[in-house]
């Protein structure tokens, strides 16, 4: 049974929670590299990290026995993919899929994360 109505349910944002093995070194990736501030971190030792750039958010969550998806566990829509590819590749991040424009009107590339964790990233064409 297919229940359409709203309910009158709002939904706010939602961010992507990724499991990372090194808790430090995630965060040198995201703050670092990426640009990111962390705005809250739980733990003691830290286990837990929210960081967020503009209108992104990523939660850091340490699972020290992670083994990454084979497939895509987040989507970012930037305003210079072109820029952030470049970044990737500068750093050694590993591309997965290269840069190209796709029929479904994005330009597009997906990357693994330090963690091996694959972020698919894109721009409007």
């Amino acid at each position: 049974m297919q229940d359409t109505a709203d309910h009158g349910i709002r939904f706010g944002r939602i961010a992507a929670m990724l499991p990372v093995t090194d808790i430090q070194r995630a965060r040198d990736f995201y703050i670092g590299v990426l640009g990111f501030k962390s705005t809250f971190e739980n733990g003691n030792p830290v286990g837990f990290v929210i960081l967020k750039r503009d209108q992104a958010e990523v939660h850091l969550t340490l699972q020290p026995n992670h083994k990454p998806a084979a497939f895509n566990v987040a989507h970012l829509m930037v305003h210079d993919v072109d820029a952030l590819h470049a970044l990737c590749q500068k750093h050694g991040m590993r591309v997965i899929k290269k840069l190209q424009n796709k029929d479904y009107g994005l330009r597009a590339f997906v990357f693994a994360d330090p963690d091996g964790n694959r972020i698919d990233v894109g721009q409007p064409i």
